[in-house]
């Protein structure tokens, strides 16, 4: 649960009604999100979020993954491409002075291994598209997820997830030129690559009714690197920040 906004769960779910109605399978639903304003932790904020986490075949539409093709899927391996969304930054209060980010797209490539429904390990790397002149970058993450019942019906699920990203990635979100620094009165700060953040997810889905569930997640995100040592984040960030959200799904067959 976390990244796509109203607007393009909109635009697929319309595609999605259309083209793949007769085979989907899964969850979606809507929630609420308390998390960071943007990467370097400046503010909190309550936002709206979708939930999805469906399947037509070897396509599947998840929040986190976002749009993916398992062309390759054989013995509990699966690999292909992927298109996701990455959220951008508002650069007012604490962030006066920076440039905005806008939002932008990211492509690429994903391995996973999952020879059980209960875990899986998985590994991607994207490209950033869509930012202004000197934005976006390469993307990357390795991690793994492991599901188990709680009783009740309920289960939980625990994931681990080391984020990188190279240096023109980090730059877009904890660099600070010499301009936007006489802006902001915050230090010059030029990022470099390699690892940015690992970030540890706690999730349950509690049965409500039939085909209805509660979603809740709980997340501790702790930068790391260039990222971890950037005046931003030191003079108005957090170099350790949480993620809240809780959402309501309806369950297709």
């Amino acid at each position: 649960m976390s990244k796509m906004p109203f607007a393009l769960l909109a635009a697929l779910t319309c595609v999605s009604a259309h083209v793949f109605a007769d085979g989907m399978t899964g969850e979606a639903g809507a929630g609420i999100s308390y998390q960071p304003h943007d990467p370097s932790g400046s503010r909190y904020e309550t936002r709206p979020v979708p939930y999805l986490d469906l399947g037509w075949g070897d396509v599947s539409l998840s929040t986190d993954d976002g749009l993916t093709w398992s062309a390759l899927n054989a013995n509990g391996f699966s690999a292909g491409p992927f298109v996701n969304y990455l959220p951008g930054r508002t650069s007012n209060r604490q962030l006066q002075g920076l440039r905005d980010v806008p939002d932008m797209g990211e492509v690429g490539g994903f391995v996973q291994y999952a020879p059980a429904d209960f875990w899986r390990v998985f590994a991607s790397v994207g490209q950033a598209v869509g930012g202004r002149t000197g934005q976006g970058g390469v993307l990357g993450q390795v991690g793994g997820e492991v599901g188990y019942p709680v009783g009740g019906g309920v289960i939980g699920s625990t994931n681990l997830t080391a984020h990188f990203a190279d240096a023109r990635q980090t730059q877009t979100f904890f660099g600070v030129g010499a301009s936007e620094s006489q802006a902001s009165g915050i230090r010059p700060y030029n990022a470099g690559g390699g690892l940015q953040n690992v970030a540890l997810t706690q999730s349950f889905e509690l049965p409500l009714a039939p085909h209805w569930s509660l979603l809740t997640s709980a997340s501790w995100i702790h930068l790391t690197g260039s990222a971890a040592d950037s005046s931003l984040v030191k003079e108005v960030g957090r170099v350790d920040q949480v993620q809240v959200q809780a959402a309501i799904a309806y369950k297709f067959d």
